[in-house]
């Protein structure tokens, strides 16, 4: 981040101010975990911080300190529209494009309040007046560590603040084992454990809190796996009969999309989620290797992300869009490397 940046949003913080801060729609663990740690570190510097989501965070992710607080765009527009109306500060963490946050972008667009993004993503917009943009780091939630530490505040990484940095930290790199998982991230973890984290109760809160309706709906998505070896791909398709069935909650197809990479010679996967609500389906992208599921992403499916993990959407039916993308794939070359 440009030094200049870092006088003028320290020049900011210097006298309390109304501060909002915002994930991208349907926000995950490092969206989650960065806004909330960003939460707790205002409050310390007497500020009046609140977090908005688009909608509705997954269930998983209730337990982090604070998510009490966070208010819900969707389910009351009106005051949440007034909140951000008033604030001095607009924090984005893990988006560059207000596009992430759905019908909240209407209020976005006409506030004239002083935008600062913090965002590992590809090819950010350029709303914000102070923007910190790396793609190089595997977490939005690693960049606020340096970005605290910038400020020259790292005194105030308390244990509150490292625990919602490292849930970040850790869903984003899958359990560290993503290659954007760097000798720092290590390095910051260490940090974080030193702080007195519990790092075995958050992994415990996040992957080991299951309900019995996910554990039956993960036994369907495997069901339904599909392979095409040749093409070194598989994909899991869940419709909304099925999510129906197993009685489906926000969060509860998290980390499907991962068993698809998990088959020997599978170097690119997807999961295709039909949700009738919205009349649409979710897809998630997975890839080893060099294969870049965001330009895939970008092209096919109205989406994008990182190299090796991405997604989209479809307004298509489930079946026309699963024929869509097995017709995409055997027209492109997927030769990576990769082998297990």
């Amino acid at each position: 981040m440009k030094n200049e940046d870092i006088e003028a949003i320290k020049e900011l913080l210097l006298t309390p101010k109304k501060i909002a801060i915002i994930p991208h729609r349907s926000p995950d663990g490092d969206a989650m975990g960065s806004t909330l740690g960003l939460y707790h570190f205002l409050l310390q510097l007497n500020h009046e911080p609140i977090v908005i989501a688009p909608n509705e965070f997954p269930e998983f992710l209730a337990w982090l300190p604070g998510s009490e607080n966070v208010l819900i765009f969707e389910k009351d527009r009106d005051y949440t529209t007034k909140i951000l109306q008033e604030a001095d500060l607009i924090f984005t963490l893990d988006f560059n494009a207000l596009h992430r946050v759905g019908e909240m972008e209407n209020v976005l667009n006409k506030l004239e309040a002083t935008f600062i993004m913090i965002d590992h993503h590809q090819k950010p917009d350029g709303y914000a007046k102070y923007t910190y943009s790396d793609t190089s780091f595997g977490s939005t939630c690693e960049m606020l560590y340096h970005f605290i530490v910038f400020l020259g505040h790292k005194n105030l990484i308390d244990k509150t603040v490292a625990t919602c940095i490292y849930t970040g930290i850790v869903t984003d790199s899958g359990s560290f084992r993503f290659p954007s998982t760097s000798s720092t991230t290590h390095r910051v973890v260490a940090d974080l454990i030193d702080i007195g984290i519990e790092n075995g109760e958050v992994h415990n809160s996040l992957f080991d809190n299951n309900s019995y309706n996910r554990l039956l709906l993960l036994g369907q998505a495997l069901q339904n796996l599909k392979l095409f070896p040749e093409y070194k791909t598989s994909y899991i398709t869940l419709s909304q009969k099925e999510l129906d069935t197993y009685n489906y909650v926000k969060g509860d197809t998290e980390g499907i999309v991962n068993y698809g990479l998990t088959i020997k010679g599978i170097i690119f996967t997807a999961i295709f989620i039909e949700h009738r609500d919205e009349n649409i389906i979710k897809i998630s992208f997975r890839s080893q290797g060099n294969f870049d599921v965001n330009q895939f992403a970008r092209e096919h499916f109205n989406g994008g992300g990182h190299i090796n993990a991405a997604g989209g959407k479809s307004y298509l039916t489930l079946k026309e869009t699963v024929n869509k993308f097995e017709n995409i794939i055997k027209t492109i070359a997927i030769n990576e490397d990769e082998s297990k």
